[in-house]
């Protein structure tokens, strides 16, 4: 018989996400509140934990009472050099020390920002690593976050497959926690260095997740098409046998004998190989029982089988 045969590429990979942060906190300050639900998807903007934020303010207080005060003073002694009643120096003096002022209101603003702790991306929230009332150091951790709508795969492959597995070719990538479903993807990165040792490449994946369903650090096979071939001649899987090093099928003949014939075998799949050499279009094969038959045994035929089935035995 004859079908589409394809060639794929299959590996096992390990899932990542294309966005993975541990989320740390970048003042010294006591923690208020932690809002989020540990494991649950946050989206971007979303609060993670508010820092106590009351020296800070004070801070910005004094720090805007001393800018608008140092902004008067320069208006003041500009309209008094204006009036050549005062030398130009007073006058650089004088905005210099606004500058000192309104870059101390900036870094007081920055640091009470860092009291409010928001999520960069969407993702989910990992465990919390702290309690409201801890008092945090700067870079000390809170949770972890992950966005994992899109995911990339880390796999290897042989270096012969480097041609064939290049950035924007097609993967398809499943993981034994869910064996119906699959991730559809492009390879975006190839390595350019082969590993001298294993001959391997590197190669990373892009695939969407839009259920959330994968997660990061989870085991997964990819595979990729390579090439199909139509019309090409195929058996079915079982009736091939080894003897030896050789691959043989039985075929039969007008007279429903069989014949021992050896084969080439190309691609297999789940249940076909194709034949590359040995064989022509038509020519029946037997399926099954072969342990049964001999050079020259007889066989009949089952009608609807696209082969015919062994019943013949030794005499």
């Amino acid at each position: 018989m004859s079908g589409t045969v394809v060639d794929r590429f299959e590996a096992v990979g390990t899932l990542e996400a294309l966005d993975a942060i541990s989320v740390v906190s970048q003042i010294d300050a006591l923690v208020l509140d932690i809002p989020f639900h540990e494991g649950a998807l946050i989206g971007q903007g979303e609060l993670i934990a508010q820092l106590d934020d009351a020296q800070l303010k004070a801070e910005e207080a004094r720090a805007e009472a001393l800018r608008d005060q140092r902004k008067i003073s320069y208006q003041r002694i500009k309209s008094i050099v204006e009036q050549k009643a005062a030398a130009p120096q007073d006058l650089d003096d004088a905005a210099a020390a606004l500058k000192v002022a309104e870059a101390e209101l900036a870094f007081i603003r920055a640091r009470l920002a860092k009291t409010r702790i928001v999520a960069p991306f969407t993702g989910l929230v990992g465990a919390r690593r702290v309690s409201p009332g801890a008092f945090l150091r700067s870079g000390d951790q809170i949770t972890d976050l992950a966005r994992i709508d899109q995911l990339r795969i880390i796999f290897y492959a042989p270096e012969r497959y480097v041609t064939d597995l290049h950035p924007g070719a097609e993967v398809t990538v499943s993981a034994p926690a869910y064996p119906a479903y699959e991730l559809k993807g492009k390879i975006s990165v190839v390595e350019p260095v082969v590993n001298p040792e294993t001959r391997t490449v590197k190669i990373l994946a892009r695939v969407a997740n839009p259920d959330r369903k994968f997660r990061t650090g989870m085991s997964a096979n990819v595979s990729a098409v390579l090439s199909e071939r139509k019309n090409a001649l195929t058996v079915p899987d079982e009736a091939v046998f080894a003897e030896g090093n050789q691959q043989m099928v039985y075929v039969i003949q007008p007279d429903s004998t069989v014949a021992l014939t050896p084969i080439v075998c190309g691609t297999r799949s789940s249940n076909a190989v194709e034949v590359v050499k040995g064989l022509s279009v038509g020519t029946k094969v037997v399926r099954a029982g072969h342990q049964k038959l001999f050079p020259g045994a007889k066989v009949i035929p089952v009608p609807n089988l696209d082969t015919a089935v062994a019943a013949g035995g030794k005499s």
